[in-house]
């Protein structure tokens, strides 16, 4: 298997758009989801930072991150947007923890391929912030459409998965060496 492109990463791509109900109609917690959501569906990856707890943990398929370092990849996402289009719903918050799905629909522009990425957030609080945040989606199946055959091939292989995660610390390294106000 050959490297990947070197191009941004398939989720720093996209314009935002949040459909949900608005952030005020929504209890304490899932309010919060609301606007980091909101924020989302605004480019405002500043915005999205201000709701982590600033011990926060973040992780997915391809990123574990802690603290500022979280806030600095929603960052650099959203400096990054071009044709995301990401539809949120179900959100839901009580006794310290929460949960959303989300999909997000673009062009992985690695390889201009379509994908249509369904993602499962999960939550918890601490101090009226967001301090833990899990969203898991199937690499498998975005590997096959974000890489096509490559993805189809080894999107089940842990090579494949390490390619794309140590592709993305190295992007996320490069934002935040040269936007200094990445890290909040």
């Amino acid at each position: 298997m050959g490297p990947l492109p070197s191009a941004r990463p398939p989720w720093a791509v996209g314009r935002c758009t949040l459909r949900s109900a608005p952030a005020t109609a929504l209890p304490p917690h899932a309010a919060l989801l609301g606007r980091f959501y909101d924020a989302f569906a605004r480019r405002d990856g500043a915005a999205m930072a201000a709701c982590y707890h600033p011990e926060v943990h973040f992780r997915d398929e391809v990123f574990d991150l802690r603290g500022s370092r979280a806030g600095a990849m929603w960052r650099m996402l959203c400096a990054h947007g071009e044709d995301l289009d990401v539809t949120v719903s179900g959100i839901t918050a009580r006794d310290g923890a929460g949960s959303a799905r989300w999909v997000a629909t673009y062009t992985f522009t690695q390889t201009g391929r379509p994908v249509h990425n369904e993602v499962e957030a999960a939550f918890t609080f601490e101090d009226g912030l967001i301090r833990t945040h899990r969203d898991r989606f199937g690499f498998w199946r975005w590997s096959r459409q974000a890489l096509g055959a490559p993805g189809l091939l080894f999107g089940w292989a842990p090579a494949l998965r390490s390619a794309v995660r140590r592709r993305a610390a190295q992007q996320l390294d490069r934002y935040v060496q040269t936007h200094p106000g990445a890290l909040g």
